[in-house]
């Protein structure tokens, strides 16, 4: 099992959860975020309220927990639908989960997913 975690741009997130909806997968958690790095693109930047300081990038961080044998359909969906071209279309990072709960029922594994 793996959580991927997608950085992606506000105006592709409706593009991006379409496809993945399309594509069956229908559970995914969204986070509003700002972030600074050499991905920012500094021409299309905005100044942040939270963060005056910084050259501050919104970006929506997309979480999608999934069974081994998805990721490549998921990466390749996110990819498809979340890139402009442009400096800042973000990025996908895999991580291994060792285990899962599920709170209501105790179902644990894929099971809980």
């Amino acid at each position: 099992m793996k959580l991927i975690k997608a950085y992606i741009r506000h105006r592709k997130i409706e593009d991006v959860y379409n496809a993945l909806k399309k594509e069956g997968f229908c559970c995914m958690t969204f986070v509003d975020c700002e972030g600074t790095g050499h991905y920012t693109d500094e021409e299309k930047g905005h100044i942040s309220e939270k963060y005056p300081f910084a050259n501050a990038y919104r970006v929506i961080k997309l979480e999608i927990l999934v069974a081994d044998e998805h990721i490549r359909k998921i990466i390749d969906t996110i990819k498809q639908n979340g890139r402009t071209g442009y400096r800042g279309d973000g990025m996908i990072i895999i991580s291994p989960v060792d285990e899962v709960y599920k709170v209501r029922t105790d179902e644990s594994g894929i099971l809980a997913v």
